[in-house]
């Protein structure tokens, strides 16, 4: 679909925009621009920056320099909610309609009267609702209770919602991460009539595919920065992987080395089987061997992390087994994980990771307390010899083993993770996003000692979408959208890991380890 006229003025233009968060850059010299009526991709992986371009576009956030235009006008002044909805709108892949009221509460928040004083009049909101629920083509009852629509149905009162407020360009952020097909078909359908009514959208997908289905447009970011941006038609799909990881094969040796051995030969250490979790992933199984490092792939919406933090006994799976060298684990049950040799190095070490006040070798020890003294007493100087080992272990830069775990780098502070991860000796280590955050000489040292788990008979899982972390699996099993996609012997190239974490892999084929994606 061409831009019915080239000369009219893009609805959206942002130019040379600049964000910092501290010491990092989210977006750097960035820009995009949205024609009238136009469906525009944005794609790019994990902190490319497309999140932070978000809440520059929604008003979220200022940028620090740079000039974002709607409409060839200057953009509405932060905080003046009203003009910034008469402009733009997002739907968010977590819905913000409120599932205790109806549709037409939730269409007319806070705008349900004509004035502060004057009463509601109902029977006026549910004629206004209807209205606008027919003028998009929106079947839905305006009297429904809104936790009784689907997923889909929901989205469309968003942005039933968002036209109504006067805007005509809408985002959307991973809008068919928890569609069914059907339903993903009546959205495109929908988004293509609204287009012919002059709306635009910004298209923001983990899929690719669905890029290729529904946009003119595509525009690539990578590294905070502005790649490239083009029509669909003229860019193939391999051309669009590449632009999102820099080259198309770059995979250069690790300061580790994977031998790539036969898989095979260690005894099955973990075995997950039929797990599944609901609203997160659907029947997953996988084994890892002792001597093994298992990577478990996927993007934002696939359910890695879910899984992973299953695997740890923080969430309880509907249904589906866990077993440690051949016995049952209990799941959803933290100490059964612990007590069955699963450590586990959490997503976000700030959250779930540390308790900042306390003293680096107090942190290291939180899951071997009961070992460090007689009839559940702690003994400090057990503590200090047992955190001391562990500094020299994993080479923790810190003054001394009572020192604050908030005064260390960001990348000794997840050794320190890692080091709690390892006290219990773990037979199964499961590691979400290890080197998340953290400079690159900590980056190695942690995959390092990752390696080491496996090197010492042990089996190691890191769930991550990092392809450094990757790297130094012996093989990667993929999730795409809550399942098992496609598996990945040692020797993969960056452009067929990102197309399979990106929707575009082929069946999975297991009896080699080898998945062909042409």
């Amino acid at each position: 679909m061409a831009d019915p006229s080239p000369v009219r003025v893009p609805v959206v233009e942002a130019d040379g925009i600049t964000k910092r968060f501290g010491a990092t850059v989210a977006l750097s010299d960035a820009r995009i621009s949205v024609a009238p009526g136009a469906s525009h991709a944005l794609v790019g992986r994990n902190g490319a920056g497309k999140s932070t371009l978000v809440s520059i576009l929604t008003g979220l956030q200022s940028p620090d320099t740079g000039t974002l235009r709607f409409d060839g006008e200057p953009a509405p002044s932060p905080g003046d909610t009203d003009a910034w909805r008469s402009k733009v709108a997002c739907v968010y892949q977590h819905s913000t309609v409120i599932p205790a009221l109806t549709v037409a509460e939730n269409l007319f928040l806070d705008r349900q009267s004509d004035g502060p004083l004057r009463p509601i009049s109902w029977k006026r909101l549910r004629r206004r609702a209807t209205e606008l629920l027919c003028e998009y083509g929106v079947d839905v009852d305006p009297t429904a209770r809104a936790e009784k629509l689907t997923v889909e149905q929901r989205q469309f009162v968003e942005i039933a919602r968002a036209l109504s407020f006067g805007a005509r360009f809408i985002i959307l952020d991973e809008p068919t991460a928890k569609l069914d097909a059907r339903g993903i078909d009546r959205l495109f359908d929908k988004l293509r009539a609204l287009q012919r009514q002059g709306v635009a959208f910004l298209f923001i997908s983990h899929h690719l595919q669905e890029v290729y289905d529904l946009c003119a447009t595509v525009t690539v970011y990578r590294d905070a920065r502005h790649i490239v941006t083009a029509p669909v038609a003229e860019l193939d799909q391999h051309a669009l992987v590449e632009a999102m990881t820099g080259e198309s094969s770059h995979s250069t040796a690790p300061a580790w080395s994977v031998s790539g051995r036969a898989s095979w030969e260690g005894t099955p250490l973990l075995e997950v089987s039929g797990l599944s979790l609901d609203g997160a992933y659907r029947d997953c199984s996988l084994t890892a061997r002792a001597g093994e490092v298992v990577g478990l792939a996927g993007a934002a919406a696939s359910g890695n992390v879910q899984l992973g933090e299953t695997l740890a006994g923080l969430r309880r799976p509907g249904a589906g087994t866990v077993a440690v060298s051949g016995r049952r684990v209990r799941t959803g049950h933290v100490p059964a994980a612990l007590a069955a040799g699963i450590g586990f190095v959490p997503e976000d070490r700030h959250v779930q990771g540390l308790v900042p006040q306390r003293s680096v070798a107090e942190n290291a020890t939180l899951t071997v307390t009961d070992q460090l003294g007689p009839y559940g007493t702690v003994l400090p100087s057990r503590t200090r010899v047992f955190a001391q080992r562990m500094i020299t272990a994993l080479d923790i830069k810190t003054p001394g083993p009572s020192t604050p775990v908030s005064a260390l780098s960001g990348g000794n502070q997840q050794k320190v993770v890692v080091a709690r991860a390892l006290a219990t000796e773990p037979h199964v280590l499961v590691a979400v996003r290890p080197t998340n955050g953290v400079d690159v000489k900590s980056k190695e040292s942690l995959l390092g000692t990752v390696r080491e788990v496996s090197d010492a008979g042990k089996t190691a899982l890191i769930v991550s979408d990092e392809l450094d972390d990757l790297r130094v699996c012996d093989r990667v099993v993929v999730m795409f959208h809550g399942r098992v996609v496609a598996e990945f012997a040692h020797g993969w190239s960056d452009e067929q890991l990102v197309a399979a974490m990106e929707g575009m892999a082929g069946p999975t084929d297991t009896k080699d380890s080898h998945v062909s994606h042409h």
